[in-house]
């Protein structure tokens, strides 16, 4: 029941763009943070950027600071990161997480792959 869908991974040149989408489904979108996470080859988990529910507040990871933005739109019950002035190292499968702490609920989607080649 509960879904959370990413898109848009794909290959791109160091320098290039690319947008992520990640669609939800199976739960009440708006009272979720949402959050994208991301595995490097041989790496463990890094937390890359989060939003509240209602989109006021943003963080963002220092390797990521400046060059990727996340946000959402409830209605559509889909978190985005664009991804700008990407770089190798931003290699990675990319995950979608949402949260809602007073409920305890936690979800993430199953990926999309980033590689970052010249």
């Amino acid at each position: 029941q509960v879904q959370l869908a990413e898109s848009g991974g794909g290959l791109a040149q160091p320098g290039g763009s690319l947008r992520l989408s990640c669609a939800a489904s199976g739960f009440t979108f708006s009272r979720y943070g949402m959050s994208w996470a991301r595995q490097a080859p041989g790496k463990g988990l890094e937390w890359v950027s989060g939003i509240y529910s209602d989109g006021s507040v943003k963080y963002d990871a220092d390797s990521v600071k400046g060059r990727f933005t996340i946000s959402r739109d409830n209605a559509k019950s889909t978190v985005y990161l664009q991804l700008n002035s990407l770089k190798p190292e931003d290699t990675a499968v990319y995950y979608c997480n949402a949260v809602n702490v007073l409920t305890n609920g936690n979800y993430w989607g199953q990926g999309t792959q980033v590689t970052v080649s010249s």
